[in-house]
C-alpha cells in the first residue's frame, strides 16, 4: 500500500524523535581543556602556609614569595614543627637553656631524614620558616633561632601577612611607617 506524503513526513518525524537525544561532546571537551589549562597556568602563583587562628601574623609589604621549606608554628601555648607539638611555651620560657630540647630533637630528625646537606646548604644551613605570632616575646624567638642555628638550620625565613605598600599622589610607593621611637633631637 502506498502512503501519502503526509503520513511519510508524520513516520519521519517520530522516528526523528523517537530517537534518544544526542550530546555534543566537542563543546563540553572545549570547555574542560580551557578550565584545565587555566588551573594549570594559575596553580603555580599561589603558595600556602598553613594557616592557625591563634596566630596572628605580623604585617609586611614584602613582595617575595616564601619558599616550600620546613615550618615552625609558634602558637600562644605551644611550638609545632609541620603541625607535631614538640614543645610547651610555658616550659621554654621557665628553661634556663638557650636552646629548645623537644625542638632540637625534631629538627635533627628531619635534617636526617633530609639527606646529605647540597654545596648551597653548606653555606647557608638548611631552609626553615618560622611562623609565629606578632606578640611572641623576643626571648622566646630568640631561643628557637638559637636552637634552628645549633641544629644547621641557618637559613631563616619569618611569615607575614602581606599588605599593600602605601603610595603617594603621584603613585610613588613610600616606605613604611618606622615603629621604632625616635629621640627628640632627630636622632634614631
Amino acid at each position: 500500500m502506498k502512503q501519502s506524503l503526509r503520513a511519510k513526513r508524520m513516520a519521519k518525524h517520530h522516528k526523528r524523535l523517537g530517537s534518544g537525544s544526542k550530546l555534543n561532546l566537542v563543546s563540553l571537551m572545549d570547555i574542560f581543556t580551557i578550565l584545565v589549562f587555566f588551573l594549570l597556568i594559575n596553580s603555580d602563583d599561589v603558595e600556602v602556609l598553613q594557616n592557625n587562628e591563634a596566630i596572628d601574623l605580623p604585617k609586611s609589604v614584602a613582595e617575595q614569595k616564601p619558599d616550600n621549606t620546613l615550618t615552625i608554628m609558634v602558637s600562644a601555648s605551644d611550638i609545632l614543627v609541620n603541625g607535631q607539638q614538640v614543645a610547651s611555651i610555658a616550659d621554654v620560657l621557665q628553661a634556663e637553656e638557650t636552646d629548645i630540647k623537644g625542638l632540637a630533637v625534631e629538627l635533627n630528625y628531619r635534617a636526617q631524614r633530609a639527606g646529605e646537606l647540597t654545596e648551597l646548604q653548606q653555606q647557608k644551613g638548611r631552609a626553615v620558616t618560622i611562623m609565629g605570632d606578632a606578640t611572641i616575646p623576643y626571648q622566646l624567638l630568640k631561643k628557637i633561632m638559637a636552637t634552628c642555628a645549633s641544629t644547621d638550620y641557618r637559613d631563616m625565613s619569618f611569615a607575614v601577612s602581606q599588605i599593600a605598600a602605601k603610595t603617594d599622589d603621584t603613585g610613588v610607593t613610600t616606605e613604611p611607617v618606622d615603629l621604632l621611637p625616635q629621640n627628640i633631637d632627630g636622632e634614631g
